[in-house]
């Protein structure tokens, strides 16, 4: 196709960087508040009287409320109206914010992030399906890139602001700050973005959404309470597992089935999209996996301050956001399928080399190691989104953005429970394996200043050889699902061979033209 014709595709949008400004501005709004509220959690315990199980639900709650709401979003954009939609999810997810910093109890406050997921759900696949319309074929890999930022940069300046604002003010104010931040986002969406036309024939299908919910519900309760309960030794785990499955396989032959399924079954048929979707779910997986494994690793283990922790791990954002703006500049000129190569090879690097941490290991290795770890999700995230939506028809993508949000919420609870598991596993059974060689005929304990120390035979000899054997137990595991996480990188790197890559950008008019390449 022609530049003109490229061009007449995409018509000049008036005022196009104020409407980039506020529709970021809303998707780090969203963002920071996936891991805004880790470092509070300790303080919203004791103050809502929650047990250590009981706190997780905070973040849980959050999560499954927005994996549950984000595949909607694209009907809800098409029957009410996308500026209408993202205005209300915007006002929505500000009060629900107020009433998480004013909840004077663990029910109230699980309440009121569930409310908050499901209002900031719509916030980022509605902010990414207005950017790819303002923007060329182009000038689209410019634009998500700063996306990307915005969507991946959050997390890690979550912990930063949350720290601070916990030791300086309040845990509550993790939750008013998004007051300013989204009465000026809503401000901008009012005054600058375009309606787009609401269509009173657009439907839900609310069975294919009902089992969607239902299996992802049950999914994350399966592994929040699985290691609690025993896994399969108990009746509500079975109970939970049972409702997965049976809500998978509704879904699953409901979709293929029905007219107008919930989920539309052509969009997989796109060869990048398909891809696409399992990439997204790896990189939802190892970034904010290995996230909820550094925040404990570093004030735990290592003994870092709140604070101290959170800017130890702001190199991280750096690396992204240098290699978000690089890849941007690079695509189009540079095979998308390298770059996607090296942001998994760059990444499985990181993972290798925090696979070989101690507790001794020193501040500038940790930020070395987290800029380059950032510097790999930068190569990873602005090629794959671009990529994947590549060869998308413009009618599909709405519910595509959904569907791809929805794959990287899921990769993220995933892997924080799965990692959060096998590190509580993994534990036990490397304490159970060192003690072994805690015996009394163990000549080491004859040793003058081992004896005096860890004395098996004293009571307090006992209680600090336990606390070393647990360490190090602890240290084991760490490495255990670091070297997991490198795994999932490496094997990744296969599905690079299915990308189909064009030879130059198209209008969206060509896309159904390029499925067939």
């Amino acid at each position: 196709m022609s530049d003109g014709a490229a061009a007449a595709a995409t018509p000049v949008v008036a005022n196009r960087g104020a409407i980039t400004a506020c529709v970021i501005l809303a998707v780090i709004m969203q963002a920071l508040d996936t891991t805004i509220a880790n470092v509070a959690l300790p303080y919203i315990q004791g103050s809502v009287a929650a047990s250590a199980d009981q706190i997780n639900w905070v973040l849980t709650s959050y999560i499954v409320a927005a994996a549950i709401m984000t595949p909607p979003s694209g009907f809800l954009a098409a029957r009410f109206g996308r500026k209408r939609v993202l205005s209300v999810a915007i006002i929505g997810f500000v009060v629900a914010s107020m009433l998480c910093g004013a909840a004077q109890s663990l029910n109230q406050i699980v309440a009121f992030r569930l409310l908050q997921g499901f209002f900031g759900a719509a916030l980022v696949p509605l902010s990414q399906s207005i950017l790819l319309d303002i923007y060329t074929p182009e000038e689209r890999g410019s634009a998500m890139a700063l996306f990307g930022v915005s969507v991946m940069v959050g997390p890690v300046l979550g912990p930063v602001i949350g720290g601070w604002l916990t030791d300086n003010i309040s845990w509550r104010w993790v939750f008013y700050i998004n007051l300013p931040l989204g009465a000026i986002a809503l401000a901008g969406v009012t005054i600058f973005v375009t309606e787009t036309k609401a269509s009173a024939l657009a439907k839900l299908d609310w069975i294919g959404f009902g089992a969607l919910s239902l299996a992802i519900a049950s999914l994350q309760l399966f592994l929040d309470r699985g290691a609690q309960l025993d896994w399969f030794s108990s009746l509500e785990i079975i109970i939970e597992a049972t409702v997965c499955a049976a809500a998978l396989y509704i879904l699953v032959v409901h979709t293929f089935t029905a007219q107008n399924s919930f989920i539309k079954p052509r969009l997989f048929l796109d060869r990048n999209f398909s891809v696409g979707m399992i990439f997204i779910f790896i990189v939802g997986i190892t970034y904010l996996a290995s996230m909820a494994l550094m925040t404990p690793y570093l004030q735990t283990l290592m003994g870092y301050p709140v604070v101290t922790a959170g800017i130890v791990m702001g190199p991280r954002g750096m690396g992204t956001m240098a290699c978000m703006f690089l890849v941007g500049r690079l695509i189009g000129k540079v095979d998308i399928r390298i770059l996607l190569g090296a942001g998994l090879a760059v990444s499985a690097w990181a993972m290798y080399d925090m696979a070989g941490w101690t507790p001794d290991v020193s501040e500038n290795t940790i930020m070395l190691t987290g800029f380059i770890q950032g510097a790999g999700l930068g190569l990873l995230f602005v090629p794959l989104t671009t990529v994947t939506f590549a060869t998308l028809s413009p009618q599909d993508r709405g519910d595509g953005t959904g569907l791809y949000n929805l794959s990287r919420n899921i990769g993220s609870s995933v892997g924080i429970s799965i990692v959060a598991y096998l590190l509580t596993r993994n534990t036990q059974v490397n304490h159970a394996e060192i003690a072994n060689y805690v015996t009394p005929f163990n000549r080491m304990f004859e040793m003058p200043a081992i004896k005096n120390a860890w004395d098996p035979l004293t009571l307090a000899g006992r209680a600090a050889l336990d606390d070393v054997v647990t360490r190090q137990a602890t240290i084991i595991a760490y490495i255990d699902d670091f070297k997991l996480l490198m795994i999932l990188c490496l094997a990744a790197m296969p599905f690079l061979a299915l990308l189909v890559t064009p030879k130059q950008e198209k209008a969206p008019a060509d896309d159904h033209a390029m499925v067939m390449e």
